[in-house]
C-alpha cells in the first residue's frame, strides 16, 4: 500500500453509475462535481505552517469523504487502482 508524504491522502473512490433515463443512458460529459470516496491512507506528519507548526491530518482511515472531481492522481498499486489526492481537496467527510 502507499504510505502518503505531507498532507496527502490515498482514498478508493466509488465506482460511478450510468444513470437512465426511460432506458436511455445519459451523457458521459455531464458527471458529477463531487465524488464519494474512502480513505485507506493518511499522512502521519499532516501539514506545515508558515510559522513550521505542524497541522494534523483532520481524516482518518476508513472515513467516507466527498472530493473534488479532477483533483486526483491515479495509481495501481498491486492491480488495485487507487488515488491520491490533497486533503485540502477534500471537502466533507460523509456521516
Amino acid at each position: 500500500m502507499l504510505k502518503p508524504l505531507g498532507d496527502r491522502v490515498v482514498v478508493k473512490f466509488e465506482e460511478e453509475k450510468e444513470q437512465t433515463v426511460g432506458g436511455f443512458v445519459l451523457a458521459g460529459a455531464h458527471k458529477e462535481s463531487t465524488r464519494k470516496a474512502q480513505v485507506l491512507a493518511v499522512s502521519e506528519t499532516g501539514m506545515r505552517t508558515i510559522t513550521g507548526e505542524i497541522v494534523p491530518p483532520s481524516v482518518k482511515v476508513g472515513d467516507q469523504v466527498l472530493v473534488e472531481s479532477g483533483q486526483d492522481l491515479e495509481v495501481t498499486v498491486d492491480d488495485e487502482t487507487v488515488s491520491l489526492i490533497r486533503e485540502s481537496d477534500i471537502l466533507a467527510i460523509i456521516g
